[in-house]
């Protein structure tokens, strides 16, 4: 399995979410809807989930292996602070340009 595509759809700056991820795994399946949440030691990633009848959430997609999970997380996550440090920069550049 490779991860060809990791786009950040939305940064959350309220409450514990801090952003909304969608992967795509070798070119061919879209994974929509992941977050990435702020715990209380540290940013994890939760799958897409849904509410069964019992009120229970139950993720739509995971990984199967905690190998595979750990994958999936350090890229993601990695993919997220790539995203906050070019978020960083580009907001020093207008300001500097405004200066």
């Amino acid at each position: 399995m490779e991860i060809t595509d990791i786009k950040i759809r939305r940064i959350v700056t309220e409450g514990r979410l801090r952003a909304v991820v969608s992967v795509t795994i070798d070119n061919m399946l879209a994974v929509h809807d992941i977050k990435i949440v702020q715990g209380d030691e540290r940013l994890f990633v939760a799958m897409p989930s849904r509410k069964d009848e019992n009120g229970v959430f139950r993720d739509i997609v995971h990984p199967i292996s905690g190998a595979s999970r750990k994958m999936l997380e350090n890229e993601i996550l990695d993919a997220y602070q790539r995203h906050l440090a070019v978020m960083e920069a580009d907001a020093e550049s207008i300001s500097e340009s405004s200066e």
